[in-house]
């Protein structure tokens, strides 16, 4: 089972569990996300999330072999990256959170991370572009600059940077963020879940703008890569495991 679900009091812990393939996501795994987070939403005896993967990796994006993600009517892509909560989604990130893994982590509400965390968005370094909410979403996480970099350059950052820059709440030690996510979410739950839900529908409220517009954007700049050389160039390159030759077009 590519997604474990697990409750613990009122938290609902979902697993993503497919090492062998550092936890990229398939249709099968993105329809298993999509019903652990509409059990999350639905049961009222559930109040957070927390999503996570394995101690060695978090999420490396789509599954390009074995075939993208499926896009669910309640998550969107992955399950997750459109979906309207009404309870807070916690991500505890151990090792790499890589392309769709890191907009996976945009798309909740606060994150946990230990220091063998690893984020990037690595798509422009194969002819692509992040398509799952990135585009908008970590310049409105990240300051400007830094959000750019991870952008088009593709940059590594760790825990602890963006911890300071102000996306990853709390940092661990390897191996402690699932239960230090634990320990966040039962700090939320001593919350009202009336005003939790309430703020977050205010916070979501004031985004859906600026959404609409990212979406658009997205699918413009998407076209493009779709129509161009370079997008085949870096999308066999990566699976011949060679630099790709970029020709501009």
């Amino acid at each position: 089972m590519a997604v474990v679900e697990e409750q613990r009091g009122r938290v609902l812990l979902v697993r993503i569990e497919r090492e062998e393939k550092r936890n990229a996501i398939d249709v099968a795994t993105a329809l298993g996300i999509s019903a652990a987070l509409d059990r999350l939403d639905d049961d009222p005896d559930l109040w957070a999330g927390v999503l996570t993967g394995t101690t060695a990796v978090f999420c490396a994006g789509t599954d390009l072999k074995d075939g993208a993600g499926a896009v669910t009517e309640r998550g969107g892509e992955y399950g997750v990256i459109r979906r309207r909560r009404a309870k807070p989604l916690i991500a505890a990130v151990e090792g790499p959170a890589f392309g769709g893994g890191f907009e996976i982590v945009l798309a909740c509400d606060l994150v946990v991370a230990s220091t063998t965390a690893r984020f990037a968005l690595p798509e422009s370094r194969r002819g692509v572009i992040a398509t799952s909410g990135a585009l908008f979403r970590a310049a409105r996480a990240l300051p400007r600059n830094v959000a750019t970099e991870m952008l088009i350059a593709g940059t590594v950052f760790d825990a602890e940077r963006m911890h300071a820059v102000g996306v990853v709440n709390r940092v661990t030690e390897a191996g402690g963020a699932v239960e230090a996510a634990l320990a966040l979410a039962e700090e939320v739950c001593a919350s009202s879940p009336v005003s939790v839900r309430e703020t977050l529908a205010a916070l979501a409220g004031q985004d859906e703008d600026d959404d609409a517009r990212g979406w658009a954007a997205t699918a413009t700049a998407l076209e493009a890569i779709l129509a161009s050389e370079d997008m085949h160039e870096g999308v066999t390159a990566f699976f011949e495991r060679r630099p790709p030759q970029w020709s501009g077009r």
